[in-house]
């Protein structure tokens, strides 16, 4: 996600049209930090050159979930997906989106079945559409299914999928729009109805987050929390059928950014922050917050080589951590 600034966005419309990047680089490194190289295709495991397996741990039945749908994925401002294996800190470059749009691509979440359900803006002075493509994220291509266009104040989102319970496996489409400059504060919490295609609205923020902006993240356990660009960011848990905050978490040092993404994989949350993309120089830095001790890393992966602006993760994906 990204805040909808005119300047902003126009360079990542051009940046979106610009040719591909190298299909194998090796982020920036800062220093202390090691990091693998991003891969095109193959992965990069350990010394004997394979990946450590990811076993299926979703929270209810096994529900046949495949190894793909308990990734992270991620979606830069250049139209590029990556899968992230968090504990390897590895990102592979599955390729360019090719989703029929000019748009500029703004947030993304993953379904049970791996599909990539994926937000693009079009901005001017302010936001004028949005509209969810369906993305197979195998290959980054669109899906037959038309978009889901939405309506004014609700263009540009935050995403993420959470299901009815831990023993219930059916599950929501959340969203939460970004406030436009243009258009007042964000309006809260809503959700999608794939079948319909129409945005159901839940309800406001509650508090000191009432029409503060939010990405959000699900769990296979039935709950959703939203990374808030406050000064500090928080870390919040959402009532789902009112939007209220029920709960929340200050981290201190980690930048309030300029384009961001979120994620919940393996008992943890990843926070991906970038400044502005007009600071120039520096890339997406990945913070990893741990509840189970109260742990902050905001160095877990730094400068990483891209700048993130959605990332998704199904509810398949391991809410403990992998052994």
């Amino acid at each position: 996600m990204r805040f909808p600034l005119l300047v902003a966005s126009a360079l990542s419309a051009l940046a979106g049209c610009a040719s591909d990047p190298p299909s194998v680089f090796t982020p920036a490194r800062d220093a202390g930090t090691t990091l693998p190289p991003v891969t095109d295709g193959g992965l990069v495991g350990g010394g004997d050159g394979g990946v450590t397996p990811i076993p299926i741990r979703d929270a209810g039945p096994s529900a046949n979930c495949s190894e793909a749908a308990q990734l992270v994925y991620v979606l830069s401002d250049r139209n590029e997906l990556y899968s992230f294996r968090p504990n390897l800190r590895q990102f592979t470059r599955i390729g360019a989106l090719r989703c029929p749009t000019m748009a500029s691509p703004n947030s993304m979440a993953i379904d049970r079945d791996a599909v990539a359900w994926v937000n693009y803006v079009e901005s001017g002075l302010g936001d004028s559409a949005g509209a969810i493509y369906r993305v197979n994220t195998t290959d980054a291509s669109c899906t037959a299914a038309p978009p889901v266009r939405m309506p004014a104040g609700w263009f540009r989102l935050g995403m993420g999928f959470s299901t009815v319970s831990a023993d219930d496996t059916r599950e929501t489409l959340f969203v939460a729009a970004t406030a436009d400059p243009l258009a007042g504060g964000s309006p809260g919490l809503g959700s999608i109805d794939p079948a319909r295609g129409i945005l159901n609205i839940i309800g406001s923020f509650s508090g000191a987050y009432r029409g503060q902006s939010a990405e959000l993240t699900g769990t296979g356990d039935g709950r959703l929390f939203g990374f808030f660009t406050t000064s500090p960011v928080q870390v919040a848990q959402l009532d789902r059928a009112t939007g209220a905050v029920l709960d929340s978490t200050p981290l201190p040092g980690v930048e309030t950014p300029q384009a961001w993404a979120f994620s919940f994989w393996g008992g943890d949350f990843y926070l991906y922050t970038a400044p502005s993309a007009l600071a120039g120089g520096r890339t997406t830095n990945v913070t990893r917050y741990r509840p189970s001790d109260g742990s902050i890393d905001p160095r877990y992966m730094t400068n990483i080589g891209f700048r993130i602006v959605g990332a998704g993760v199904s509810t398949c994906a391991p809410i403990a951590p992998p052994p």
